[in-house]
């Protein structure tokens, strides 16, 4: 007889929603490892304590957006309707199967009017990574940073072009000096530069741009105006934002994230958030991890200035094809001048504004030179190099780079910084912005390397825990053959059996095994 089951739908059962969660499971792992207990303690600030219906407990309710950006749903709504009929998600927000879920506009809501203009993600992130910290997961003496692109919620058709002023770097006091000393080491007259201080969050343009402050015409999106128009070589074109992301050696664990608009250099935030990290965490950093786009001579010697070694790719710079390139021509810094391939010397001429030398040839040596074509074009009659004031920092970098360990650490680079961007983009749905406007993208950049480093405290700390739990099974075997032996093979009073199915018991309590061993 043909059972149809009919009755199948309204069969009442007895369950223990405990027993329906699979022992493997990512959020079991994340729920005993990862104490979320210091989110109440952050949000307690933002609620009132005497006045107003109770509310729902915030970390209830950032577990619910934990769950979101770590299984990839980019939709609060339809987080809320996968957190209804998914088991596993209710036993990891503590409710059990017949319990209301609150309303998706209770998250959005919280978020646009409660904790709108706080630094409520930036703590949390911070939280997170110091559990990491404490379960010595970072040791902080390697640390590799890049940026990646996030699509902006904007069309990048509908914009407008405006004229933007272009802001002084902040090492410009610096560089003026250095142009200056180096000008009187070889002779030269002083320059006058323009003393203007570098501009703050807490300047306004009013009172720091003057009209004779050069400009830059800017697409704006009239969609979302605080994205930026990115036009690399190799990227796509459009409005963007960058996810500037710093990743410790030791776990791939994410030790930093910042967000600015996709037409920000990547060089620009990097010092900063460098020194933020070794303030806030104390890092003990010893080398840092770039790619060929950090490799200017500002920032190399900014990082060289903290005491600090940078294992970094090497800018090709523009050149022809078929025409020498740079490094065709060696620098001797012992008389200051340039030797090209035909042993030719390019002696120094003048240091400019930019910090910039110059060096040239002579133009009877490159009148008969028998390479000329390759060194130069048709217009040109000499031969010219630049070199920064500052390039023996970059020299140091390549040096350091080339050394056995320089080129351990970079070759490590696209292991951790670049699979850390793979796997947020293909896991984690960073490849969009979810929502529009800088603090949001910021937002979402937080906690999706929030539930990144959640994901990898757990496993890691998981397999940890296993491995301790073989070296207990692997001692005890040891024990009962040691036993066999000195009693000539046979055990008093000791059920070998007995002893394994304890021990296992004691595995399952741990969640830490999920077959008999």
């Amino acid at each position: 007889m043909l059972n149809t089951g009919t009755n199948r739908q309204e069969k009442m059962e007895l369950v223990i929603i405990e027993n329906l969660v699979p022992t493997d499971h990512l959020l079991r792992k994340i729920d005993r490892y990862i104490d979320f207990s210091f989110i109440n303690e952050i949000c307690r600030p933002y609620y009132c304590e005497n006045n107003g219906r109770p509310a729902i407990e915030p970390e209830i309710m950032f577990q619910m957006l934990f769950i979101g950006y770590l299984y990839g749903i980019r939709s609060e709504t339809r987080l809320v309707e996968e957190v209804k009929v998914n088991i596993a998600y209710r036993w990891f927000l503590g409710y059990g199967l017949e319990d209301k879920m609150p309303d998706a506009s209770v998250i959005w809501q919280n978020r646009i009017r409660r904790f709108n203009g706080t630094d409520v993600p930036r703590r949390i992130f911070n939280e997170i990574l110091r559990q990491a910290i404490e379960h010595k997961l970072v040791d902080g003496k390697i640390l590799y940073s890049d940026s990646t692109h996030l699509k902006a919620n904007a069309n990048k058709n509908k914009y407008t072009e405006e004229t933007a002023n272009i802001e002084s770097q902040s090492y410009i006091a610096d560089l003026n000096k250095a142009v200056n000393e180096d000008r009187a080491k070889h002779g030269k007259k002083p320059l006058k530069f323009e003393e203007k201080p570098v501009k703050t969050d807490d300047d306004d343009d009013e009172n720091y741009f003057d009209d004779n402050t050069p400009t830059k015409t800017i697409k704006k999106s009239t969609t979302d105006p605080e994205s930026g128009f990115m036009h690399r070589d190799g990227k796509p074109k459009g409005f963007f934002y960058l996810d500037h992301r710093t990743v410790d050696s030791k776990h791939s664990i994410i030790t930093d994230t910042y967000v600015t608009p996709g037409n920000v250099n990547d060089v620009k935030p990097y010092m900063e958030r460098l020194k933020y990290q070794i303030e806030t965490f104390g890092f003990p950093v010893e080398t840092v991890g770039l790619d060929a786009g950090y490799n200017t001579a500002a920032l190399c010697k900014e990082i060289y200035d903290l005491g600090l070694n940078a294992a970094m790719g090497k800018r090709r710079g523009c050149q022809q094809k078929g025409k020498y390139g740079k490094y065709k021509y060696t620098y001797l810094s012992e008389w200051d001048v340039y030797i090209c391939p035909e042993r030719n010397y390019l002696e120094y001429v003048t240091t400019d504004r930019n910090g910039y030398r110059e060096y040239k040839c002579k133009n009877d040596r490159c009148a008969c030179c028998p390479r000329r074509e390759m060194c130069l074009s048709a217009k040109q009659t000499t031969k010219s190099i630049r070199r920064h004031v500052w390039e023996d920092y970059k020299d140091q970098a390549y040096a350091f780079t080339h050394t056995e360990y320089g080129k351990e650490i970079y070759a490590r680079r696209k292991e951790t910084i670049e699979r850390s961007f793979a796997d947020s983009k293909e896991l984690h749905g960073l490849r969009y912005c979810r929502m529009r406007g800088l603090a949001k993208a910021a937002e979402q950049c937080l906690f999706t390397a929030a539930v990144q480093n959640m994901k990898k405290i757990a496993n890691i700390l998981s397999k940890r825990d296993i491995l301790q739990s073989v070296k207990l099974y692997l001692a005890f075997l040891a024990c009962v053959h040691k036993t066999r032996r000195e009693n000539g093979g046979f055990v008093s009073n000791l059920n070998t059996r007995s002893c394994r199915r304890v021990l296992f018991f004691m595995f399952i309590k741990q969640g830490t095994a999920s077959t008999v061993p």
